[in-house]
């Protein structure tokens, strides 16, 4: 999956990316930017 790093300044294919859900609820995915090694988030949809 696809996420933007604000390190890179471009999107990046995620690297090690799981599927979470945040505190309120929402489902995301997490993973690191395979380039500089900061980490990703994506907010998926609840549907």
């Amino acid at each position: 999956m696809e996420a933007y790093c604000v390190k890179c300044k471009s999107k990046r294919q995620m690297q090690d990316g799981e599927k979470i859900t945040m505190k309120n609820g929402r489902p995301a995915m997490k993973g690191k930017c395979p380039v500089c090694g900061t980490g990703l988030y994506r907010i998926l949809s609840t549907k």
